[in-house]
């Protein structure tokens, strides 16, 4: 005769909360990545302009682009984390950049209802 085990018991309710748990760190994480991938395309732009003199440079109408947030970022030096920091401090220096971009976390949905990866930054959302 083959017996049965018995689930222990708590470990239902621990699944749940380890699944989202889990799928908050990838979120975090594919945000984390999407404005790095930003920072560098913009380092890169920066960089191709900056070997052209100000005669062949054209101006871009960035606001094209842009979905619209109008809050501000939060102070970097309210993080300790100094990658966290970083982060938020970009979002400062290159607002349109971070306006310019979907966020991969799904929080256009409720309850955050943002607009962009730059709403991200305008509360702690982006810290994790």
């Amino acid at each position: 005769m083959s017996r049965k085990k018995k689930p222990k018991k708590g470990k239902e309710d621990k699944k749940p909360e380890k699944e989202n748990k889990n799928r908050k760190n990838i979120i975090i994480a594919v945000s984390v990545i999407v404005a790095v991938i930003a920072l560098v395309a913009v380092g890169m732009q920066l960089r191709s302009t900056s070997d052209r003199t100000t005669d062949s440079v054209s101006a871009v109408d960035d606001t094209s682009m842009r979905k619209g947030e109008t809050r501000p970022t939060l102070s970097p030096a309210q993080f300790s984390d100094p990658f966290i920091a970083r982060m938020y401090q970009a979002a400062r220096d290159i607002p349109h950049v971070f306006d310019s971009l979907k966020c991969y976390c799904f929080c256009e949905r409720d309850p955050f209802n943002h607009v962009s990866l730059l709403s991200c930054f305008t509360d702690k959302h982006a810290a994790g």
